[in-house]
C-alpha cells in the first residue's frame, strides 16, 4: 500500500491566534490519527509561479488514513477554530 501526503497550503492567514489555536489542537489529533508532519512553515525557496505560502506536508499510511484523520472528531474541532482565520488548500496525494 502506498504512502499518502497531505499537503496543506495556505493563502494568507488573516488572524495567527485562530490558527495558533488550531495548531494547538490540530498537531495531536493529526499524530493521533497516524499522521507524521515532516514539514511545515514558509518556503525556503520557490521557483516559477511559486508563491510564499505557509505549507505544512503530513505523511500518512494510505489515502483512507488520511481521510479519516481529516474527518476525525478531534480534527474537526480543531479546525472550527480556524474558522474565519485563514485561507487555505488541503489536498491528499497518493504517493509512488
Amino acid at each position: 500500500m502506498a504512502k499518502a501526503y497531505w499537503v496543506a497550503t495556505y493563502r494568507s492567514v488573516t488572524d495567527p491566534d485562530k490558527l495558533a489555536a488550531y495548531a494547538k489542537l490540530s498537531g495531536p489529533a493529526i499524530n493521533a490519527a497516524g499522521g507524521r508532519i515532516l514539514a511545515r512553515g514558509l518556503p525556503s525557496q520557490v521557483y516559477e509561479l511559486g508563491l510564499e505560502q505557509r505549507t505544512v506536508l503530513i505523511e500518512f499510511d494510505s489515502v483512507e488514513q488520511a481521510r479519516a484523520a481529516h474527518d476525525s472528531s478531534a480534527y474537526q474541532e480543531a479546525l472550527a477554530l480556524l474558522e474565519g482565520g485563514a485561507e487555505r488548500d488541503i489536498r491528499i496525494i497518493e504517493g509512488i
